[in-house]
Parts: C-alpha cells; sequence; structure tokens
C-alpha cells in the first residue's frame, strides 16, 4: 500500500469554511442525526413489537429503516464532527472504509427498495396467491440477495478505486470520501475507471429506477378495474413507496451517471440522499399509513402502561 499511496490522510473541504455558519450547521445536523437514528429505530421497533404489522410489506419496511440508520450513519456523524474541527482529516484506510461501506449500505437500499416494489406488485396484480408467492421463506430470502447485492455492488467499487495511487494533493473538496472526488487526486488516467465507476454505481442505480416506475406502471394499469376504494388503497400505500424511491435514486443517478466529473452542487445534492432522505422515510411511510400510525400509537400505549406500573 506505501508503495501506492504516498499520502497516508485526506482533507475535506467540507460544507463551508465559514467558522460561524459551521457552528450553526453543526447544531442543525446534530439534530436531523439524532432525528433519523430515532425515527428509524421507531419504525424498527414498531414492526417487530407490532403483531398488526406481520405482512412482508411491514417486514421490508423494518428492515428499509434499519439500512437507513446504518447508511446515514456512515457519514452524518462525521460530517457533525468535523463541522467543530479544525482540520476535517481522515486516514486513507478510513477514507476506504466510509467509501465501501456507504454503498454497502446504499446498494442493499437499492435492492430492498426493488423488492418492496415488487412486493406491492404481487399484492395487487395477485392478491389470491400473495400469501403462497411472498412467504416468510422468500421474504428472507429477498433481505439476504439484498445484503448481498449492496455487498457485490460496493467491493466492486473498492476494486476500481482501491489501487489507484494518490501521490498527492489530498484536499478533498467534499465532506465524506466518495468515488468521483478521489478519482480527481488520483496520480494516474482515471478515464476508463470513471467509465467503469458509471457502468457500476450509475447504470444499477438507473436501471433499479426505470424498473420500479415501470412496476408502478403496471400496477395503475391494473388497478383501471379495481373499485374505488381498492384504489386508493393501494394509491395509498404505492404512494408512499413512489415518493421514497423518488427521493433516493434521483440524487443518486444525477451523481453517478455522468462523466467522472464534480459539480459544486454535488455536496449539497449529497447531504439531500444522505441525511435528508433518511429523515423523511420514516415520516412519509408513518403519515401515510393508517396502520403504521395506529400501531404506533399501540406501542406508545403500552409503553406507558409499563412506565406507570
Amino acid at each position: 500500500m506505501a508503495d501506492i499511496y504516498n499520502v497516508t490522510e485526506f482533507f475535506f473541504l467540507g460544507l463551508s469554511s465559514n467558522k460561524d455558519v459551521e457552528r450553526v450547521c453543526f447544531v442543525i445536523f446534530l439534530l436531523l442525526y439524532m432525528a433519523i437514528v430515532l425515527g428509524n429505530l421507531l419504525m424498527v421497533v414498531t414492526v417487530v413489537a407490532s403483531r398488526s404489522l406481520r405482512s412482508p410489506m411491514y417486514f421490508f419496511l423494518g428492515y428499509l429503516s434499519f439500512v437507513e440508520i446504518c447508511y446515514s450513519s456512515t457519514t452524518a456523524p462525521k460530517l457533525t464532527l468535523d463541522l467543530l474541527a479544525e482540520k476535517k482529516s481522515i486516514s486513507v484506510w478510513g477514507c476506504m472504509t466510509q467509501l465501501f461501506f456507504m454503498h454497502f449500505f446504499g446498494g442493499a437500499e437499492i435492492f430492498l427498495l426493488t423488492v418492496m416494489a415488487y412486493d406491492r406488485y404481487v399484492a395487487i396484480c395477485k392478491p389470491l396467491h400473495y400469501t403462497s408467492i411472498m412467504n416468510r421463506k422468500v421474504c428472507a430470502v429477498f433481505v439476504g440477495t439484498a445484503w448481498i447485492g449492496g455487498f457485490v455492488h460496493s467491493f466492486a467499487q473498492i476494486l476500481l478505486i482501491f489501487p489507484l495511487p494518490f501521490c498527492g494533493p489530498n484536499i478533498i473538496d467534499h465532506y465524506f470520501c466518495d468515488l468521483l472526488p478521489l478519482l480527481k487526486l488520483a496520480c494516474s488516467d482515471t478515464f476508463l475507471i470513471g467509465l467503469l465507476i458509471v457502468a457500476n454505481a450509475g447504470t444499477l442505480s438507473l436501471i433499479s429506477f426505470v424498473v420500479l416506475l415501470a412496476s408502478y406502471g403496471v400496477i395503475l394499469f391494473h388497478l383501471r378495474n379495481q373499485s374505488a376504494e381498492g384504489r386508493r388503497k393501494a394509491l395509498s400505500t404505492c404512494g408512499s413507496h413512489v415518493t421514497v424511491v423518488i427521493l433516493f435514486f434521483g440524487p443518486c443517478v444525477f451523481i453517478y451517471l455522468r462523466p467522472s466529473a464534480t459539480l459544486p452542487v454535488d455536496k449539497m445534492i449529497a447531504v439531500f440522499y444522505t441525511v435528508i432522505t433518511p429523515l423523511l422515510n420514516p415520516l412519509i411511510y408513518s403519515l401515510r399509513n393508517a396502520e403504521v400510525k395506529k400501531a404506533v400509537k399501540s406501542l406508545w400505549f403500552r409503553t406507558m402502561k409499563v412506565d406507570d406500573k
């Protein structure tokens, strides 16, 4: 490793060079991260503890909330602490570790969202066979496949970026280690590597996004023969998922499905998909779903009764 890395650490420029702005951002991002962890943890506990949320949709939702906590935790704590630090540094090994786990959890989320779309397709288009198709064993296999898919995707990214020589400079114009900013620092021609990264990350995001939209197109086509009440209920559950898909995939496609170049707006877009989207997901699924809201209230009342005893 010493043969190709003349630098031992990287330095982030962060979100701002203004100390007063950074202090304000520290408070904001600290509160946002706490809300992400607590909100998604509440979803996980609610799904696990509530007997009314035993369908595959909520099984996947619980895992999605867990992945959101892990995904946000790869960048948000470091970002928050660096806002008060004089030097925003990270070791080369730390950088590669952050890069791996960010794409591992991000890839797992992509596959999990795709599985959730298939679950909605089966529930709406094949309701009589839903319980037999989406049994517990199949659901477990889907979740396992999502984790494996995330690992393969992330491992491929590391294989592309790890062999590159970094001999200086070591200033990353970002607040975390990501592929495109690191490519700018490599002391070699990265054109082919950039294309392979686009083929891996960008194409994965785009194809999954198109598949998801196509699946919901099929669902909408199928709903034309349903009753008004059936359409309303189906669109309510699908609407939450479509909103989450657009919030997550939109920024990812913009960042990764383009030539290996960085733009000033990239940092703000990265804040959106690493912080804002994980924050909004539990709100979207709980506010638009009567069963989840009822389960949360029931869990709250049970907790209060235990405390009273």
